[in-house]
């Protein structure tokens, strides 16, 4: 399931080479939303490590955070339109 949290917040900084600081960074900006435990513990899932990927790519080609925010934020936008695009183009087959 790539939407559970099951990674701690040492482990998904290692696993994407950024430091603990700068998910919770993000995390304060909106750009990624980790579960929490009951006790108030990050976790991150598979789909929230590709997003820090993402974001440390995008970084590395010099956006700032408001940037990347506004990037990410458009290409959600053109998946979803892309689904809906084959959606309705499946019910026009139908």
């Amino acid at each position: 399931m790539p939407e559970r949290g099951v990674y701690a917040i040492s482990v998904a900084a290692e696993m994407v080479s950024m430091e603990i600081q700068n998910l919770r960074v993000y995390e304060r900006r909106g750009l990624v939303a980790p579960a929490r435990t009951a006790g108030g513990t990050r976790r991150y899932s598979a789909a929230d490590i590709v997003r820090l990927h993402r974001i440390r790519d995008l970084l590395a080609e010099g956006l700032n955070l408001a940037g990347v925010a506004r990037v990410l934020e458009l290409e959600h936008e053109v998946a979803r339109l892309r689904a809906d695009n084959q959606r309705l183009r499946r019910a026009k087959r139908g």
